[in-house]
């Protein structure tokens, strides 16, 4: 197989994916404020990640964690609240995600406009290379379980929360929509709700644009200081490849790569589409339907918007109601109009706010 065409095959993810994510990175538009709204409290606060313990990258195990508690909850103290998980895109940890949805003041204006008062938890899920894919390997530490259990099992403790599925929400934009898909499938016995916002890496690909420059500049890596001169496509590879393909036998990196000296590795590459959503969706279907509401949305001018398609119709295919919107938008303008419009007033709609709805 010649350079161009392995370099093809383990392109899938930079060309499909997060070459969209990389606009993840600029401002978005803030909402106008709502008048009248009173403000939520912010406690920045650590969480001890048992899942991470142990990981090859030296990933922090004490993980940051915003919690926005709504304006009800320091003077009713009898009441109890349902929880929102919102997670992060790729590049971003919690702090920078919360000004991308323009928190507190979006939250804020969801509550003024009418959506039911709720918790809202927004966990740092950042790695050595940017993104943990929301997926567990030894390399990276494992985020998925993090998420559903160790965050979640904290704030239960911690919080007046309502400690049951029905009464938790998860919602994710870009990486963050990965994850709150990928999460979402395995875990129907811990949420009870799903929104997904512009989901990457949804499929495997095998086509994309040649970038042997690229291959040869990942195989050098040796140290931090090389991935510290890495591009940004070729950090997003490697947050793919710790996640996806880790091998605790190859220092200093701990993993995988889907070509070798130009020749493309038909089993890293399978191990990748093992990854991909919408290759096991259908193992999944009935955890789906446990849920109360799934939400899907995405930009007319994102380029995630074909996969996004995709799972819509999987999902509709099976018959499980949904719903699915295309809005005006590229792939991240729009965040903090979606946060305080659409994602928490569809929370407020659908999860129990009462206790004893499992």
């Amino acid at each position: 197989m010649t350079t161009n065409k392995a370099v093809r095959l383990l392109a899938w993810l930079l060309s499909a994916s997060f070459a969209h994510i990389a606009t993840a990175q600029v401002k978005t538009e803030a909402p106008p404020a709502v008048a009248g709204a009173k403000p939520v409290t912010l406690e920045s606060i650590k969480i001890h990640a048992s899942a991470v313990e142990g990981n090859l990258e030296g990933n922090a195990v004490e993980r940051d964690v915003l919690v926005f508690l709504p304006p009800s909850y320091k003077k009713d103290q009898a009441r109890r609240y349902p929880v929102v998980y919102a997670l992060h895109g790729f590049f971003v940890g919690a702090e920078q995600w919360s000004h991308e949805i323009h928190a507190p003041q979006t939250i804020e204006g969801a509550f003024a406009r009418g959506a039911n008062e709720m918790i809202v938890v927004l966990p740092d899920s950042k790695t050595l290379h940017n993104g943990s894919m929301y997926s567990g390997s030894i390399t990276t530490g494992d985020f998925e379980s993090f998420i559903a259990h160790d965050v979640v099992s904290y704030i239960d403790a911690h919080y007046r929360t309502i400690p049951e599925r029905r009464s938790r929400g998860l919602a994710g934009h870009s990486m963050g929509g990965y994850g709150a898909t990928r999460i979402g499938m395995k875990h129907a016995d811990v949420f009870g709700s799903l929104y997904v916002m512009s989901p990457c890496c949804l499929s495997p690909r095998s086509v994309g644009p040649a970038n042997a420059e690229m291959s040869k500049q990942l195989e050098a890596v040796k140290s931090p200081a090389d991935l510290a001169k890495l591009p940004f496509y070729a950090r997003a590879q490697l947050a793919a490849a710790a996640a996806w393909s880790p091998n605790p036998k190859n220092p200093p990196l701990f993993l995988d790569l889907p070509a070798q000296a130009g020749e493309a590795q038909a089993d890293v590459l399978a191990r990748w589409a093992a990854n991909a959503p919408l290759a096991f969706i259908h193992q999944y279907i009935g955890n789906i339907r446990r849920y109360d509401a799934i939400a899907i949305d995405v930009g007319d001018q994102d380029g995630l918007r074909t996969d996004t398609a995709r799972l819509h119709d999987v999902l509709d295919a099976y018959g499980i109601k949904h719903s699915f919107e295309v809005y005006a938008g590229d792939h991240t303008n729009k965040l903090g109009d979606r946060f305080q419009n659409h994602v928490l007033p569809f929370f407020g709609a659908s999860l129990c706010f009462k206790a004893g709805c499992r």
